[in-house]
């Protein structure tokens, strides 16, 4: 579905990616994994089209997306939960949504369908996302994702600043996105997190593949 080669990408005069390449499958969950500094968010964000490689090529369904928009790769299914969650904080909690599915695919879901996945967001749609909790935050960010109704599915950093017990809540949700036929890559500093919902794992090191395999 998804397949990256020999990519480089440069901060500047600073190589974070150097060299990488990985597949993802249909349905399949890619956890990328290694520490603060590896790469590893600049590795998603060229994926998104936020950030252009030096060289090297990325493909969907072996279609180049390198001269692609990041609104026309929205368009043929992926979709970004940014490190931060990166809501509009001033907008409600359904606006937030609603901005999601601006440039949306058809697909299974919908808005109504989010609050099915996160029953207490109904309650709470005219919220200002701002006055929301780290969790609920993610919680909307992930659903603003999904309503583009996404093949690739790109989480940055989930567990980021997030209680345990609230990080075990959204990971819980993995298996039913997976489910509506969606390929997940999540990149994740807490190994142990990453690995139990991962299909395979990719470790990077200071910018460059350093282990590969099964968890």
């Amino acid at each position: 579905l998804l397949e990256v080669r020999n990519v480089v990408v440069h901060h500047g005069q600073l190589k974070a990616v150097d060299d990488v390449s990985f597949t993802l499958n249909d349905g399949e969950v890619l956890a990328m994994i290694g520490a603060n500094g590896a790469g590893k968010s600049t590795l998603l964000r060229m994926i998104a089209g936020l950030h252009r490689a030096t060289t090297g090529t990325i493909a969907v369904d072996g279609r180049d997306l390198a001269k692609m928009s990041p609104h026309r790769r929205v368009q043929l299914g992926i979709s970004l939960v940014p490190e931060g969650r990166r809501l509009f904080s001033s907008m409600t909690l359904e606006e937030n949504l609603r901005v999601g599915a601006y440039h949306a695919r058809k697909g299974p879901f919908t808005i109504d369908r989010i609050y099915e996945l996160f029953d207490w967001m109904p309650e709470r749609r005219r919220q200002r996302a701002g006055q929301l909790s780290g969790g609920e935050q993610q919680a909307v960010a992930i659903g603003r994702a999904l309503v583009a109704n996404p093949r690739i599915l790109l989480l940055d950093e989930l567990s980021l600043g997030l209680a345990p017990i609230v990080i075990e809540r959204i990971y819980a949700l993995v298996p039913d996105i997976v489910a509506y036929g969606v390929s997940i890559l999540i990149v994740e500093q807490d190994v142990a997190q990453g690995a139990a919902v991962a299909d395979r794992v990719h470790c990077l090191l200071e910018g460059r593949t350093s282990l590969t395999g099964v968890p």
